[in-house]
């Protein structure tokens, strides 16, 4: 059995630790007291592993203008216009206040300017060079430095280990959809369910792209935000856009290293391993297409060949370039023998990215009252159908920026919550059959990457949804039947977000962006495209437990 905790308080509960929600924190705490939950340690987040960089205008020959135009050209007609402008036009003000925190970003020194300008890559989907960095590491950067300043104010409280159970909300005439009023969370160290009292609950939780067997994301990206704003009555959007990204390190000793798209803007080439260039076959911008459309080429190149990677070729550059644009990529590959200054690296797609998410306002409201999403987790209409490279890092400032000053306008007027009654788990066992839960976490994994993919079909989402259907029935029995863990509130919600994805994909007869159907291989333009929005009232919702 698990120990409980008598109720704790803050006034702003934020779920996950990555660039977004240590944003908020930051922007919160001289005045309020600000509670963190990370699920593991404080610097493990998606932030931490993302290395390309964050898109900004700043080169003269750049415009507010063209990095708008790129991102609705990607988004393949279902971006929010509104909210890409609010975006992209605060891409500067974030740099600058994230440079102010501290990072330090790779400046030109190539011209010898005394005031050396910010270092600009290249990436796919953008017209321009517009790719601010930390070398190949700059989530490491970002987050090392955020994490710093959390750790030196006296009103933010970061609790490592804590793994959110459930959103706690209030149903009364003046909030028919809920107001939420705290959460249950895990203290998986020690074993003890916490209830948190909060004024405001912010899910900064990253994304779900392990619910796929290959990923470059780490193993806490379970969709655990997703899963908690879905129990508690929030929509959720677009969840059939779920980026691969197309180049990741393909080694037995590799696990889910990614081969930045930056290296491609800097010339490298996609090959064959007979050593033909191949994607001049599929797009006229070749390697700097979107990401949706180098991931299928790849795809299709491994399937028409019966081949299990491709090559990444950056070696015609000098090993002085390399190693100064791409010092990380360098020193890693090397640990696998692989020297790219001299040789091609083997590369595979991998799910990378959620594009959809909870549905958000511009100021990261959901459908709950003091219930806000920032960062991957949302689904603010920047990205539509397809994000472009760099501009998630952007989002996840923005928006939490944009949560911040509602939030600040929001609290004076918000009471104080009641206490959270205790957890009770007074119905339930400890487990001698934890198998289940490695076995049925493998096989929703394997189902995903089989049948809902790169590419899909209606006979793979149909076969795909009766798996996950079993599935869930079986997770729930197991949940209500025995003691929580962390993996077992992972796999709860891994199923879910599994679920969401194949009924978005359902929905959608067309391909568009990243969702690729054979049955439907052309975009549906009869009409103007729609998001594809879910609603927890339309479906049977389990997994409820201390409702």
């Amino acid at each position: 059995m698990t120990n409980t905790y008598a109720s704790t308080y803050t006034d702003v509960l934020i779920i996950g630790s990555g660039g977004a929600g240590l944003t908020l924190a930051l922007k919160l705490a001289d005045l309020y007291r600000v509670t963190i939950l990370s699920k593991l340690t404080t610097d493990e987040s998606n932030t931490r592993y993302a290395q390309g960089g964050i898109s900004a205008v700043f080169d003269d020959s750049d415009s507010i203008d063209s990095h708008i135009q790129d991102t609705l050209k990607t988004g393949e007609g279902l971006c929010d216009p509104d909210i890409v402008t609010l975006t992209v036009k605060q891409g500067r003000e974030s740099i600058d206040w994230l440079i102010n925190q501290g990072v330090s970003f790779t400046h030109d020194t190539d011209h010898g300017s005394d005031s050396p300008r910010l270092h600009l890559n290249r990436e796919g989907g953008h017209t321009h060079r517009r790719i601010v960095h930390a070398a190949d590491a700059t989530g490491q950067s970002v987050i090392s430095t955020l994490i710093e300043r959390a750790q030196e104010h006296a009103n933010i409280t970061l609790l490592e280990h804590y793994n959110a159970i459930d959103l706690v909300t209030v149903k009364s005439r003046q909030f028919p959809k809920g107001q939420v009023t705290g959460a249950y969370a895990l203290d998986s160290q020690n074993n003890t369910v916490i209830p948190i009292s909060a004024r405001v609950v912010v899910l900064a939780t990253g994304g779900a792209n392990k619910v796929y067997l290959y990923t470059s994301n780490p193993d806490i990206a379970t969709g655990d935000g997703l899963s908690l704003a879905w129990r508690a009555g929030c929509r959720i959007a677009n969840m059939e856009f779920m980026q691969f990204h197309p180049t990741c390190l393909y080694h037995p000793d590799a696990r889910s290293f990614l081969i930045s798209e930056a290296i491609r803007g800097e010339g490298a080439k996609l090959l064959l391993p007979n050593g033909d260039p191949f994607m001049h076959l599929f797009d006229q911008r070749e390697e700097l297409a979107p990401r949706d459309i180098v991931a299928r080429a790849i795809d299709h190149q491994i399937k028409k060949y019966g081949i299990d990677f491709v090559y990444l070729d950056i070696s015609h550059k000098s090993p002085a370039f390399i190693k100064r644009h791409f010092p990380n990529i360098y020193q890693q590959c090397l640990k696998f023998n692989i020297d790219i200054t001299t040789q091609k690296i083997p590369v595979v797609p991998a799910a990378h990215y959620t594009c959809g998410g909870i549905v958000t306002d511009s100021t990261s409201k959901t459908d709950i009252s003091g219930l806000y999403a920032i960062g991957e987790v949302a689904c603010t209409g920047l990205h539509g159908a397809n994000r472009m490279a760099s501009n998630s890092l952007l989002e996840c400032f923005v928006f939490a920026n944009q949560a911040a000053e509602s939030i600040l306008r929001e609290l004076p007027n918000k009471t104080i919550p009641k206490t959270i009654p205790p957890w009770d788990e007074s119905q339930v066992a400890k487990s001698n059959e934890e198998v289940v839960i490695a076995h049925n976490w493998d096989e929703i994994r394997r189902v995903m990457w089989d049948y809902v993919g790169i590419v899909r079909s209606d006979k793979r989402l149909s076969r795909a949804h009766e798996r996950i259907n079993l599935l869930k029935a079986e997770i729930h029995e197991y949940y209500s039947d025995f003691t929580i863990t962390s993996d077992l509130l992972e796999l709860r919600n891994l199923v879910i977000v599994a679920e969401l994805i194949i009924l978005s994909a359902q929905q959608r007869k067309e391909s568009r962006g990243l969702h690729y159907n054979q049955d439907y291989p052309e975009q549906d333009n009869r009409t103007p495209p729609q998001n594809t929005i879910l609603s927890p009232k339309h479906y049977a919702s389990a997994f409820i437990k201390n409702d």
